[in-house]
């Protein structure tokens, strides 16, 4: 992976179907991100869930084989090749701590499927360089959900209570 300096913001995405009906508008979605420089795909994977919890991995991407899914599998806590039925983890699940692993995995409901996509955000990296340049320093970011802004927007609109 690139220096980290260099790279842009990077989102850990995970979609879920129910009933996946995937044509391929998906990818070929990214792929016109992609092409545009707005987004770099790090790292994906298809994570199946059955009905009794057990996690299979469908790596994605432009990886090798021992690459694929690595970087998404040690993030979301689903550990090495032996804890994920023979899937592709690798030595990456064991350089985190419980601590920083983000259990998304655990997000997904039994019997589903979710796409996993570690995604770089390309178009934010001249602003940082102009902020860092201007002198500034990024002193937190967070991605806010739209159910969250129309949650707020319910809330404001009601009257105050004393």
């Amino acid at each position: 992976m690139a220096e980290v300096s260099a790279l842009g913001p990077v989102q850990l995405l995970v979609v879920g179907f129910e009933n996946p009906e995937l044509h391929g508008r998906i990818y070929e979605e990214l792929e016109r991100l992609r092409a545009s420089d707005t987004i770099r795909l790090l790292d994906s994977v298809v994570v199946l869930k059955d009905v009794n919890g057990e996690v299979t991995l469908i790596p994605q991407g432009e990886m090798s084989t021992e690459e694929a899914g690595a970087y998404v599998s040690a993030l979301i806590g689903l550990g090495t090749d032996e804890e994920t039925n023979g899937t592709v983890a690798g030595a990456n699940a064991r350089l985190l701590n419980d601590v920083q692993v983000w259990y998304a995995a655990d997000s997904i409901p039994s019997g589903t499927m979710a796409g996993v996509a570690l995604i770089e955000h390309r178009w934010a990296i001249p602003l940082r360089s102009a902020i860092v340049e201007s002198g500034g320093e990024v002193l937190a970011d967070a991605w806010i959900h739209p159910a969250d802004l129309v949650e707020v927007g319910l809330r404001a609109a009601e009257p105050a209570t004393v």
